[in-house]
Parts: structure tokens; C-alpha cells; sequence
């Protein structure tokens, strides 16, 4: 088999994957997304092994050892991703990327001390406010 048809499937398989990281409002789906990406890595490590083993003679297949530790650290990296998510379902009640967008930032979007940036409102001079309560 051809070079070209892994390498062709991988760049396929990375760009759904990309597209799906900046397309995506979920986090969860998000997190699918960066496992398509690190997949496509899997299938071109494995490819040019093989590849450049029949080329070249070896027989230590380091290809297949990065493949298995990309694997390890792409489980790992689901784990503690959906974990992550799920605490912030619990807390928050969605996993919308755009609403943790604005806990990172540090604001509540319906605070009504805050303008639509997040920043204070300028606090009332004295005057105003003893009018405002008489």
C-alpha cells in the first residue's frame, strides 16, 4: 500500500477533527474533536513506521511505541477533560462553551452592577443617590 492513502486519511481525519474544535459549542463534542485530531497523528506514526521500517530494515518500530503513547495520554486527557466537564455541568447547568466563556472572564452576565463587558458600573455620586431613594 501506498504512502499516500494513510497520509490522505489522516489529513482528512485532522481536519474534521479542527473544524470540530472551532465549530463546536459543546464540550463534549469538543472534546470528540481533539480525539479525531490525535487519532490522525496515531495513523501517520503508524504509517511512516511501517514505511520507513520496510525501507530502512529496522525492526524497532518506534512509531507504534509513540502510537501507544499518545493512546495513554489522549485516555488520560478524556478522563480528566469529562470530569472537568461534568463538575462544571453540575455547577453551572450546561456544557455550552460560550457560557464558560464567561466564567473564565470572571462575570455574571445577568450581575446588574456589571455593563455588557463585565466591567463595574460607575458607582452613583452621593447626590443621586439620596435623590433617587427620596
Amino acid at each position: 500500500m501506498h504512502l499516500a492513502y494513510p497520509a490522505v486519511l489522516a489529513a482528512l481525519l485532522f481536519c474534521t477533527g479542527l473544524y470540530g474544535v472551532l465549530a463546536r459549542r459543546n464540550a463534549i463534542l469538543v472534546l470528540m474533536s481533539v480525539e479525531l485530531m490525535l487519532n490522525a497523528v496515531n495513523l501517520n506514526l503508524v504509517a511512516f513506521d511501517a514505511w520507513l521500517s520496510r525501507a530502512a530494515e529496522d525492526t524497532l518500530h518506534s512509531g507504534q511505541a509513540l502510537a501507544l503513547f499518545t493512546i495513554a495520554i489522549a485516555a488520560a486527557e478524556i478522563g480528566i477533560g469529562l470530569a472537568i466537564v461534568l463538575a462544571v455541568y453540575r455547577n453551572r447547568g450546561t456544557s455550552d462553551v460560550d457560557r464558560l466563556r464567561d466564567t473564565a472572564e470572571g462575570h455574571d452576565p445577568d450581575d446588574p452592577d456589571r455593563d455588557a463587558t463585565g466591567r463595574p458600573l460607575p458607582a452613583p455620586a452621593a447626590g443621586e443617590k439620596a435623590e433617587a431613594t427620596a
